[in-house]
């Protein structure tokens, strides 16, 4: 029996649109019901079978109201004599075409992104979007099988999508009876179409927190389908950012600043008073008989599931052997999930936010606080170096408008031995950066380098025969960071070979971890990063302290013997008082965590604080809500990060007439 005969005649031209609503409803429980069975296990270690469905019945509801509420009002507003013309219903098709195909298209580009970030697609997804050519390369060099079965899938799903809906609206009526009758019914689906988009009748509309139900992230996301997902993060993308406010909207400002303030003071920081920045401090530290050269290695996704000292897989001889002749943090975590977040903690010792990383960020291009900033004032060469293209991520313009005098990248390299899709090889990455070093040093410069990998990269790709591979075939993720760490290798024997070496501080340290799964609210395994200091006579020793990215900016200050105040509340490790309590921050998302010896304090949007304990290797154990003390901590942490970037506080004082601070 065709559907148009089962409405009144005046809601049959609406068929084709019911038509259209069910079938949207049946591809995206299809698709979720496929991520279930992926994930059998967890949906049913979380007892959630139901409450994926059901809720996620409720936001596929949502999205087809999404896309059809306004075109069916729309048609039966149009005169009969519109409707009736080829045009106009060609029109129509092709829109309620999309409304299936494009669903369908970020189902079907679900599971890849899934197995990656543990997620459904999200704001990383629409950053990636931002940058075609290098995520179309990494696609089509690494991916092939699957962007060929996306595309076959895609061409399929649009001519189907097509052809149906087509059928749908010749074989539809057109909208009938008096036009009053038409407009009062139009307004009645739109009413419809906005309820059925709110999903609720109460103060707030849906949102992902109001489906989450389980201590597993992936868990939580099964009940979302992607389109909502993707467009959820596009509307908090353009829209006035709230940040950290997610988890709270009251705090104070200046209530903020002074929780950091005493935070840095019970830690054995020295406080500056500055009526423009609440939060200066100083580390006191010895300054060398002569000036230090820095230089920072931010390694690419080398999480410590890679690194064999920190008991991952046996990837890593180079860098074990440096674990063992230098300052190693067996305990140091990221705070987030990409390399822009690696860059703003290691770089600018800035706190992870739910926002765009300050990389990204307009506020922070320029007059944002970074070592390569307060390095400089000190008659620093200041050098970021890269085998790609520096505009990925804004990486240059944050770097430029930041203290950093000079960007080294891909165009830059002459007669590379190996280019592929993120930029030149590991290898000719180090030997350009050696070569830079020394010409600087023998000319008297201290210098400040910054060099970033990418090897390590999906699609994988390095130069053949040179080392012996971990698996076949030779593309993989280990092999990668086996080559990253045989590079790694080679710019050490350089280096310790150079005039530089006994001047020169090093950092090598991950940017974050590769495939971040969310088996949990935060899933801190992934976290975990190796992180050495050596060189300059750093003392062998492995440091179990727990760690942050964010403390390894004021450590490096106190060995370079910098003390100058700046607005960062990481810790100098340098200093053993038993004030310095261990913590992390870390951000996965939406949630955040707090993580003390005494366990995880987890934030999310909308739901009250929840404390967890946490073993390496073993799911976190809920412990129950956070008290309010517990609670108000990891607020104020969370809260730093936007309050200290939207009042400009993440900055240094003013440089006087000689180019130091004021």
């Amino acid at each position: 029996m065709p559907i148009h005969s089962l409405f009144p005649l005046r809601l049959g031209g609406l068929a084709p649109f019911f038509q259209t609503f069910l079938a949207g409803l049946v591809v995206l429980s299809l698709s979720r019901l496929g991520l279930a069975i992926w994930h059998a296990e967890a949906v049913s270690a979380a007892q959630g079978l139901g409450q994926v469905f059901l809720s996620g019945l409720r936001v596929d509801v949502a999205v087809m109201s999404m896309w059809l509420g306004i075109p069916a009002a729309l048609w039966l507003l149009l005169p009969a004599s519109w409707s009736a013309r080829g045009a106009v219903r060609a029109g129509f098709a092709l829109w309620l075409a999309a409304s299936l195909l494009v669903p369908f298209l970020l189902e079907v580009g679900t599971p890849p992104f899934m197995s990656e970030y543990g997620l459904r697609p999200n704001r990383l997804f629409i950053e990636y979007l931002v940058y075609p050519a290098e995520v179309g390369k990494t696609l089509l060099k690494g991916h092939l099988l699957s962007v060929f079965a996306a595309t076959v899938l895609g061409a399929g799903g649009a001519w189907l999508a097509w052809r149906t809906v087509r059928g749908w609206l010749e074989r539809g009526r057109v909208p009938a009876g008096r036009w009053p009758l038409r407009a009062a019914l139009a307004v009645a689906v739109v009413l419809a179409a906005a309820l059925g988009v709110r999903s609720t009748l109460g103060h707030r509309p849906m949102n992902p927190a109001m489906v989450a139900f389980s201590s597993d992230a992936t868990v939580n996301s099964l009940p979302l389908n992607s389109f909502y997902s993707v467009a959820f993060a596009a509307r908090d993308w353009f829209r006035s950012d709230p940040g950290s406010r997610i988890y709270d909207a009251e705090t104070p400002d200046e209530a903020v600043a002074a929780a950091m303030r005493e935070a840095l003071a019970d830690a054995g920081a020295t406080l500056v008073d500055d009526p423009g920045i609440p939060l200066l401090a100083r580390w006191p530290t010895e300054r060398p008989a002569r000036p230090r050269n820095l230089v920072i290695v931010l390694e690419e996704s080398l999480g410590a599931q890679f690194v064999g000292h920190l008991g991952g897989r046996p990837l890593t001889p180079n860098l074990d052997r440096l674990s063992e002749e230098g300052w190693t943090f067996t305990r140091l975590y990221a705070t987030g999930t990409r390399s822009v977040r690696g860059i703003e903690a290691v770089v600018s010792g800035y706190t992870p936010t739910p926002s765009l990383a300050v990389v990204k960020r307009p506020l922070s291009q320029q007059g944002f606080f970074s070592l390569a900033d307060l390095l400089r004032r000190h008659g620093y060469d200041t050098t970021f170096h890269y085998g790609g293209e520096s505009h990925f991520d804004a990486m240059r313009g944050f770097f430029l408008g930041n203290g950093f005098e000079h960007a080294i990248e891909q165009k830059d390299y002459v007669a590379p031995e190996f280019t592929g899709s993120w930029g030149v090889s590991d290898e000719d990455l180090f030997r350009r950066a050696d070569e830079e070093f020394r010409r600087k040093h023998g000319a008297g410069t201290p210098f400040f380098g910054f060099v970033f990998t990418s090897s390590n990269h999906d699609p994988f790709e390095f130069p053949e025969g040179r080392f012996e591979l971990y698996e076949q075939p030779a593309a993989t993720r280990n092999n990668a960071a086996k080559y990253a760490d045989h590079a790694l290798g080679v710019f050490f024997e350089l280096a310790r070979k150079s005039d530089y070496w006994d001047d020169t501080v090093f950092l090598v340290v991950a940017d974050h971890d590769s495939r971040v799964l969310g088996q949990s609210l935060v899933p801190v395994d992934n976290f975990h990063i190796p992180g050495v200091i050596l060189g300059a006579g750093i003392e062998p020793r492995r440091d179990e302290r727990l760690v942050s990215q964010i403390d390894l900016a004021p450590t490096l200050l106190a060995l370079l013997g910098i003390e100058d105040p700046t607005p960062m509340i990481g810790h100098d490790l340098t200093r053993g008082e038993p004030g310095i309590a261990g913590r992390a921050l870390v951000q996965y998302d939406n949630n955040f965590a707090l993580m003390t010896e005494e366990g995880l304090t987890i934030l999310e949007p909308g739901q009250a604080a929840e404390r967890y304990r946490f073993r390496p290797g073993q799911p976190l154990e809920f412990l129950g809500d956070a008290s309010d003390a517990q609670e108000r901590r990891a607020r104020l942490f969370a809260l730093w990060g936007t309050v200290a970037y939207e009042r400009g506080w993440h900055r240094l004082p003013a440089a006087d007439a000689t180019g130091k601070g004021s």
